[in-house]
């Protein structure tokens, strides 16, 4: 079975995108968590989404990494950018 031509470019974006998507969702818990710390709503539930968030992150990139190199170096990529624009949106 031969691959086409365009199949690490296609793993690439998707990828980048999934990165990014994952990168935003990321990024809107990690403002609900200081949202809800800097209320005072206690200690319990920040932890468990801080805890979450890294464990999310850890099987994201571990899943993109499985996949190769390039997905994970796209993933990552995509990540940074939705970081970028959660920073910038601050």
């Amino acid at each position: 079975m031969t691959m086409s031509p365009f199949a690490p470019g296609a793993t690439a974006a998707v990828g980048f995108f999934a990165g990014l998507a994952f990168g935003v969702a990321y990024f809107v818990v990690l403002r609900q968590t200081v949202e809800l710390y800097a209320a005072g709503h206690g200690r319990l539930v920040p932890a468990v989404l801080t805890l979450g968030r890294l464990a999310a992150a850890v099987l994201f990139l571990a899943g993109a990494a499985s996949i190769g190199a390039l997905p994970l170096l796209a993933s990552f990529i995509g990540f940074l950018l939705a970081r970028a624009v959660a920073l910038r949106g601050m």
